[in-house]
């Protein structure tokens, strides 16, 4: 009897023994992921800075020698965003912080302010250029070397698209919201290039035809185009932003997606959902379900089994994701 009680407490002991190390491989697990996502963001965030630098001081010097609208509407804007990217790097590693008590939601707030500045100054800038550009309209334009700025806006056009495939190949790995953002300022680099390097391209075309009296318009008309579809982003982001900070709940198409996953693995359990709470902060979202049964019992174990369900496949489309089984 002795001896199969020894048995049994050794089969217990091998098996929490056993279950210590499957969590300590898991919160390595975890850990080693988050290390590597941080490197990941650091080497986007250091490469488009590096970029950004090199095609500004370019597209500067073009500016100041060809006296082109367009050219400083495009430098200005980068510029802009370049400013921003500086801070953005000392701030990432504090996105990856756990959440304490001190700071409930971490530092995902911090990240929709910052994006609440950055794009606020890009809308305040652009709004200016375009207002600036529209009163060079009305007192006749001016004329530009359009030849030498097609090709160089050409040029621009292929470096941007170089830098756009190797920060879409390094983000295939991992993609933040931060990384969206860059990778969209760039293909907006390469969009609004090449349609300058074609609006100069038909410009010396015009200067042999009976419409050279349009030419002098051609460089601020491209500089209030570009503004006008620069001026988008910075509104959407900004409201964005707004949401998260307030912390609103997300789109109804996320709000959707949610409740049809959280539906799904709680038709596996006795439980019903009576309320579902989300926020989205940043790149992270904070899930609360409320649920309750007939019986009004509800078993802890389960409810903590059904959150993993929910947060593994949540896992999969969001960056931070946080679940709590709440009885109602």
């Amino acid at each position: 009897m002795k001896a199969r009680k020894r048995k049994q407490m050794k089969t217990d002991n091998n098996a929490k023994k056993e279950n210590n190390v499957k969590k300590e491989s898991g919160v390595k697990k975890k850990c080693r992921e988050k290390k590597d996502k941080l490197a990941i963001e650091k080497r986007i965030l250091q490469l488009s800075f590096l970029g950004s630098v090199l095609f500004i001081i370019a597209e500067g010097v073009m500016a100041w020698f060809t006296h082109s609208h367009s050219l400083w509407t495009d430098c200005l804007f980068d510029s802009a965003d370049l400013v921003m990217i500086g801070p953005f790097l000392v701030l990432v590693p504090l996105l990856y912080k756990p959440v304490t008590e001190k700071h409930p939601y971490g530092y995902a707030q911090v990240e929709s302010l910052f994006l609440l500045v950055k794009y606020s100054v890009l809308l305040a800038l652009t709004c200016n250029l375009m207002v600036e550009n529209i009163k060079l309209l009305l007192h006749g334009g001016h004329e530009v070397d359009a030849g030498s700025i097609a090709i160089f806006e050409l040029l621009v056009c292929l470096g941007c698209a170089g830098m756009y495939l190797l920060l879409s190949h390094y983000s295939k790995k991992y993609e933040s919201t931060t990384i969206k953002a860059e990778l969209y300022m760039w293909k907006l680099d390469i969009i609004s290039s090449l349609g300058v390097a074609v609006a100069f391209a038909v410009q010396t075309v015009l200067l042999t035809t009976r419409f050279r009296f349009l030419t002098p318009y051609i460089d601020p008309a491209v500089a209030v185009v570009m503004a006008l579809l620069l001026i988008k982003e910075p509104v959407k982001e900004i409201f964005q932003s707004i949401k998260n900070l307030v912390l609103f709940a997300p789109e109804e198409e996320v709000l959707s997606q949610i409740r049809g996953i959280v539906d799904k693995h709680m038709n596996d359990y006795p439980y019903e959902v009576t309320f579902l709470d989300v926020i989205q902060t940043g790149r992270k979202l904070w899930v609360e379900v409320y649920v309750g049964n007939k019986t009004d019992v509800i078993h802890i174990s389960i409810t903590h089994r059904v959150r993993d369900e929910i947060k593994q496949e949540l896992k999969h489309k969001y960056d931070q994701v946080y679940i709590e089984i709440i009885p109602d």
